[in-house]
């Protein structure tokens, strides 16, 4: 996977992933009201590390026409389009229905058709599901998106029938014998570069390279609507006594490049380290001194404690002028979620977060497994 820079249409970071959490939301309660919104076999993919998402290399059709894909846990439709236009072939199908999905930063709305899909290393899909995009918006220097999430997300995405449910990759994977366990593995890295490849997608299984010790595994949290997403519940501690946020409900999310908590608990992490908004970014920025004093912030997920260490809490400081920012300056990738604690979604365990521990998105046990990395205490950035 290779990580990409795009900092167009919503301004910052904190914006464009406060925009996308509002947008999950209300997916999730239009989902729960009826409403419609306006290891035998298993192999790991290579992605793309760009700073803001990761992306993946995507073949559609026979012969094979090559899209670049954001990947994204927090959806799960994959549509081609937004970019490069789509290239029918002989195992293109087109289905009844139209399609359509709005995201917090974009939108797109298209046509479905059924193809032959390859992610590389022998994981190719007969009669996957794509949405082609007719209009987008919000996808610069992308073809689309291949998303990962849970398979009820896609309910209401098709026109007419809105009640059917579209079979992820993973899924079909799966359902189709090429991977043995319906599970998708996720290894992100730090990175100083604006673009990279350093990131691992693995379907049907887990690369033990690529994390330490154990890994803890949690079930979906029950609490909505954080459990129509790959959800779990948590609590946040800052140093050895500080309590920033108690125990509750939020999500894992491939799709969102901060870690972002509640306005309640930002306030209460804001205090404990002294931080001040910074205009020019959204984000909070430290001085030199702040940061020399900086504590490490602990997650507890299922009893088990993962420590973000002082140097995983800020933007890689390489990296500060891509983001607006100022070469000297120390920025923090903790951020507000918008609202305060108790709404069901509390927290987003983002991109950053994920560059530090790895993650295992188990659809077929309704659960998530987290593990330490050789980057967890890495001083990359």
């Amino acid at each position: 996977m290779a990580k990409r820079f795009n900092l167009t249409g919503s301004g910052t970071l904190l914006a464009r992933d406060q925009a996308r959490v509002k947008n999950l939301r209300a997916r999730a309660n239009a989902r729960l009201s009826g409403t419609p919104l306006s290891s035998d076999a298993v192999i790991s993919v290579p992605a793309d590390n760009q700073a803001v998402d990761y992306v993946i290399n995507v073949e559609v059709g026979t012969p094979p026409t090559t899209y670049s894909l954001l990947v994204d846990t927090g959806s799960s439709n994959t549509w081609v389009g937004a970019g490069k236009s789509f290239v029918q072939s002989s195992t293109t199908r087109q289905t009844r229905d139209a399609v359509s999905v709005t995201y917090g930063s974009g939108f797109f709305e298209g046509t479905e058709f059924t193809d032959t899909v390859s992610l590389g290393g022998g994981l190719t899909i007969n009669g996957q599901s794509i949405g082609v995009a007719t209009e987008s918006e919000g996808f610069d220097g992308v073809d689309g998106i291949v998303g990962i999430g849970p398979v009820d997300l896609t309910v209401g995405t098709l026109s007419p029938d809105t009640t059917t449910t579209i079979p992820t990759v993973t899924d079909n994977l799966f359902s189709q014998g090429v991977i043995t366990e319906d599970l998708v593995s996720v290894s992100f890295e730090p990175t100083t570069e604006a673009s990279v490849v350093n990131g691992e997608l693995t379907f049907g299984g887990t690369d033990s390279s690529k994390f330490t010790g154990a890994i803890n595994f949690v079930p979906i949290t029950t609490t909505s609507p954080a459990s129509e997403f790959f959800g779990i519940n948590q609590s946040i501690k800052y140093g050895t006594s500080t309590s920033i946020l108690s125990t509750t409900a939020g999500i894992v999310d491939t799709g969102t490049t901060l870690i972002l908590i509640a306005t309640d608990a930002l306030s209460k992490y804001q205090r404990a380290t002294g931080a001040v908004p910074d205009n020019a970014t959204g984000l909070l920025r430290l001085t030199q001194a702040q940061f020399a004093k900086l504590q490490s912030l602990f997650f507890t997920i299922g009893g088990v404690t993962f420590e973000l260490t002082p140097n995983a809490q800020i933007w890689p400081r390489a990296l500060n002028t891509a983001i607006g920012g100022n070469a000297n300056s120390v920025y923090l990738i903790v951020g507000s979620i918008g609202t305060p604690s108790g709404e069901g979604l509390d927290f987003i365990n983002g991109q950053t977060f994920l560059e530090r521990f790895y993650a295992v998105f188990d659809t077929a046990n309704s659960r998530i497994g987290i593990a330490n990395t050789p980057f967890t205490t890495a001083t990359t950035n």
